[in-house]
Parts: C-alpha cells; sequence; structure tokens
C-alpha cells in the first residue's frame, strides 16, 4: 500500500540518505507505477517508476517532454522550491536544460572532446594517475576511499579537460558539493539550503565565465576554450550565461556522477566477495561489471521534465505543464526489464540500464565515465587482495545524487601484499 509518508520520502533528501529507497521503489513499481506525487514541495508531479515507461519519457523529448522549461531535477526540499526560480537553474543555458535547436547545436559544439577517440587519450595518463592516487595510500593498509580515491581521479581529469589551475581544484570540489548537496548539513556555508546552493552555483558560473572570456579568441583546445569560442543558432557566441551554466554542468558531471558509481562499485563488490573474486579471476568480465555498477548505484536518480502537451502513460492523464520525473534508479531495478533485478551481477547481459539517460540527452560524457571507471577497478583488483570495510558508510542527504559521503576501508599494505 502506498501512502502519503512514501510521497514524503520521494521529496525528503535525508531520506535518501538514511531510508531505504530501493523499498519503496519497488513497491512503487507494484502498486502504482505512474504516480502523482504530492510530498512536502508546493507543487505536486508524476512520478514514472517503470523502466517501459521511462523509455516512452525519453523518446519524447522535444515533442512532448521539455528540459528546458524548468529545471531536470526536483528542488530538494519546500525551501529551495521557494527560491527557485527556471533562470536559476541554467534552464535554456546549458545543453542538459535545453530542447530543439539550441541544444542540438549545444551538443554538436561540445560532442568533439567526448568522442571514443579523443577519451582514448586518457588511457594511460588516467592509468597513471590511478596509480599515483593508490600509492599514496597503500603503505597505511587504510583510506577513506571516497574522498582520498574516488573523488581524485575524475576531478583531475575533467579538470584537466577544461585546463583549470590545479590551486582551484579543491574549490571546484567544494562548489559541487554545496551546489549539488544543499540539504546535507556537512555543506551548508550560508543561512539555509537555498542559500548554500545559490552562492555555489553563482560563484561557480561566475568562475567559468571569467576563466572562458579570458579564453575566448584563442586558440585553446581544452574544454572552457571550447566553450568560449562555440557558435550556436545560426553562429553567435554563447552569452555570459551560458558559457558559466555550461562549464559548471561539465564540472558536475565529471566529477560528482563518476566518483559516486566508483564509491558505490566498490561497495557492492566488498558486499558480493563472490563478485569481486569472478573479477579478479576473469578480467574480461570488466566491460559488463563496470554496466552492472553503473546499473546499481544509479548516481543520478531521477531526471525530470516537463510536459509539453496532454499526453497519456498507463492511462494516466498528464497535462501540458505537469512536472514528470523519471526514476532512474527505479527504472534500474524492474523486475520486468531486469532478471533478479536486485542481485549484483558482474555478467548481466542484456543491460539496458539509464545511468547516462536515454535518447536525445544521453549522457555526453559517458565514454569518459566507463573509462575512469574501469581504470580504477583494474587497479584496485591488482593493488588491493583484500579490501574490506572499516567502519560505517555514509550517504549523501540527495534525492537527486545517490552517492557516498565516506566510506572507510581497509586493505593488506603493499608492502605485505607484495610479500
Amino acid at each position: 500500500m502506498i501512502t502519503h509518508q512514501d510521497d514524503i520520502n520521494l521529496t525528503d533528501a535525508h531520506f535518501f540518505a538514511k531510508g531505504d529507497i530501493h523499498d519503496l521503489f519497488r513497491r512503487m513499481r507494484q502498486a502504482d507505477p505512474v504516480h502523482w506525487t504530492q510530498g512536502l514541495l508546493k507543487r505536486g508531479f508524476w512520478s514514472i517508476f517503470k523502466h517501459e515507461d521511462a523509455y516512452t519519457v525519453y523518446r519524447g523529448a522535444s515533442e512532448y517532454f521539455s528540459n528546458g522549461k524548468f529545471s531536470v531535477g526536483l528542488p530538494s526540499s519546500p525551501e529551495v522550491e521557494a527560491a527557485t526560480k527556471p533562470e536559476m537553474m541554467g534552464s535554456n543555458r546549458m545543453l542538459v536544460a535545453s530542447d530543439g535547436e539550441l541544444h542540438r547545436d549545444f551538443r554538436k559544439a561540445f560532442n568533439s572532446m567526448f568522442l571514443p577517440r579523443a577519451i582514448k587519450q586518457y588511457e594511460g595518463s588516467g592509468r597513471k594517475l590511478v596509480l599515483e592516487i593508490l600509492d599514496e595510500v597503500l603503505p597505511r593498509g587504510r583510506c577513506e576511499f571516497v574522498n582520498e580515491v574516488a573523488t581524485r581521479l575524475p576531478m583531475a581529469i575533467i579538470c584537466d579537460m577544461m585546463a583549470i589551475p590545479r590551486q582551484d581544484w579543491q574549490l571546484m570540489f567544494d562548489l559541487v558539493n554545496q551546489a549539488m548537496g544543499p540539504e546535507d548539513p556537512e555543506y551548508k556555508v550560508a543561512e539555509s539550503a537555498a542559500a548554500t546552493r545559490n552562492q555555489a552555483w553563482g560563484q561557480a558560473v561566475g568562475y567559468c565565465i571569467r576563466t572562458c572570456h579570458e579564453r575566448r579568441g584563442g586558440n585553446g583546445t581544452d574544454l572552457l576554450s571550447v566553450i568560449a569560442n562555440a557558435r550556436v543558432l545560426g553562429g553567435r557566441l554563447l552569452t555570459d550565461e551560458e558559457l558559466g551554466y555550461n562549464g559548471f554542468m561539465f564540472i558536475i558531471g565529471g566529477l560528482d556522477t563518476t566518483r559516486n558509481s566508483i564509491a558505490g562499485g566498490l561497495l557492492e563488490l566488498i558486499r558480493n566477495p563472490d563478485q569481486m573474486r569472478r573479477l579478479r579471476q576473469d578480467r574480461s568480465l570488466m566491460r559488463p561489471a563496470v554496466e552492472e555498477i553503473l546499473r546499481w548505484t544509479s548516481a543520478i536518480t531521477h531526471s525530470m521534465r516537463t510536459a509539453l502537451k496532454d499526453t497519456e502513460i498507463r492511462g494516466r492523464k498528464i497535462r501540458e505543464g505537469d512536472w514528470v520525473v523519471v526514476w532512474n534508479a527505479s527504472a534500474n531495478r524492474d523486475e520486468d526489464a531486469f532478471v533478479n533485478p536486485d542481485r549484483f551481477d558482474i555478467t548481466r547481459d542484456p543491460n539496458d540500464h539509464f545511468a547516462f539517460a536515454y535518447g536525445e540527452h544521453f549522457c555526453l560524457g559517458a565514454h569518459l565515465a566507463r573509462l575512469e571507471i574501469r581504470l580504477i577497478f583494474e587497479e584496485i583488483l591488482d593493488r588491493m587482495p583484500d579490501v574490506e570495510l572499516d567502519g560505517e558508510v555514509e550517504w549523501l542527504a540527495s534525492n537527486l545524487l545517490h552517492g557516498l559521503k565516506r566510506m572507510p576501508i581497509k586493505f593488506i599494505p603493499r608492502r605485505a601484499a607484495a610479500a
């Protein structure tokens, strides 16, 4: 039975840190897979829980459902909802929150840096970086994995792609945490969650605008230079807001989602030693293992759209202007789409997950994320032969980003392991 408390939980960032989200999703899929949700937020919305219906929404991009009308994520609390206007969330100012010709032009302008041949150049440097990161923690025999390992690889690579100076990396890390997890007390830096979020977005967007202006007209090949010199809608340069929002979008996408997949993936391998052992013994399973990590962790729990016209899903009448929220984390555990969906299975095939969404808005950074996850797990399997948890894990208070804040681990120090 679905209760009002379930609706509240879907709109409560703290439930996603402390509660059993997958039990909630399971019950929703069974009882009301297209569910009108009226929780803590003033505005209600449609929740989509099943894989088939997620396809329907994602396939309906541009014609039936908009990314640019409001936002691509729910407000994190009533306070944030009251303080949020579409223009504050980059609506029609950045790739992920745009539609139609503008979205196609953004994608065309940025796509070349994320093609497989472009990403391949990070194979060698990325592996070297992984080894450097692990070399710092291996002699100790224990570490806090999220911040000492999982965060560092994607942060270094996206900042390198954007030619962000090393002294600013920590700033970027802090601003991402504050912008995407403002409900979490640990990241609160202002008088409220809304103020924390707005301050972080403002500071990060401003940083990207200034840097893009410095690089506009130059011949740089880094991502911020590409953004600075991109042209859209018949040849115009990007506005300041488009520069700032697209720049910060790539920092968020490059850092937050991948670190959450890496940390969550290691947690499940530790919890499933048979899967860890099998992957150690047969590295040909690395590719399907990466896909299973992506499905299982579902680092972006939901994607929000706004209905452009009246439509219907499973007999539920969706009106023009309604918010429609696809719960990727639920669709990725749908019993009708996956065999034994609550089993972490590194051999799973097929694995049609929505970790990168689908259709027109399929994640531009998918190839990069897969590379980073593969590189770090290849080295962990070699260099941490007996890794295990060393304390309680802590989850982020967010109903948009499903990720670990801390995960203490221990392992045989490298010298002992090599003996």
